[in-house]
């Protein structure tokens, strides 16, 4: 059983804005990378993206104007593209042979929209985490669980398609996978109930 190494998470941020959903995902990822002993880093951020309030004040984050080709030109070898068209599922064997994992943001699309095709044409080596689409941070959870914990995907405990109560009248399906607590709930990051809430309300009353 190999210790766990040092591995570095990327998300390159395919998208000229960073909305509140992405920033409270990217928020947990960085806060859960460094409690796991890992490294987070937000790539290909243009100039002119300004950062959320909660996201500038994070420690745990590190931002890169860079691409993720810059950044790991010398070790090409060693970056695992996490990409949903890949034939082979991500195995704990992988912590051994990459040491950088790679997330084309956004992740979470519902119906999804191919944005990994962008960093797939770069020819990194690719892996998939299962047929059901995930959010950004539980994809990256996910592959923390398998490559520095070594669990296999089959024995991560999901949710799919987990229910939301909005309010005593109304709930909402997430279109996704989640990973989920001892108490077999949905792991989503800190604000993201109040926000999707926040969302539906704002969504009925422009309805009304």
């Amino acid at each position: 059983m190999a210790g766990p190494n040092k591995s570095t998470f990327v998300v390159e941020h395919l998208d000229p804005e960073l909305g509140p959903w992405s920033a409270l995902e990217y928020a947990c990822i960085a806060k859960e990378c460094n409690q796991a002993g890992a490294q987070f880093l937000l790539t290909s951020v243009p100039e002119s993206l300004q950062m959320p309030d909660n996201l500038a004040r994070m420690e745990e984050l590190q931002v890169e104007r860079r691409s993720v080709e810059e950044i790991f030109a010398d070790r090409k070898s060693r970056v695992c593209l996490l990409d949903p068209s890949a034939t082979t599922e991500l195995s704990p064997a992988d912590g051994d042979d990459f040491d950088v994992f790679l997330f084309g943001g956004i992740l979470g699309d519902d119906p999804p929209r191919d944005r990994t095709s962008e960093l797939r044409r770069k020819g990194y080596t690719g892996r998939r985490l299962g047929p059901k689409q995930m959010t950004t941070d539980t994809a990256v959870r996910v592959t923390r669980m398998i490559a520095q914990e070594r669990i296999p995907l089959d024995k991560i405990p999901f949710v799919d398609t987990p229910e939301l109560r909005i309010n005593e009248y109304e709930s909402t399906e997430m279109p996704f996978r989640y990973v989920t607590d001892s108490e077999g709930k949905p792991i989503m990051p800190e604000g993201m109930v109040e926000l999707i809430k926040s969302d539906a309300d704002k969504a009925v009353d422009d309805l009304m």
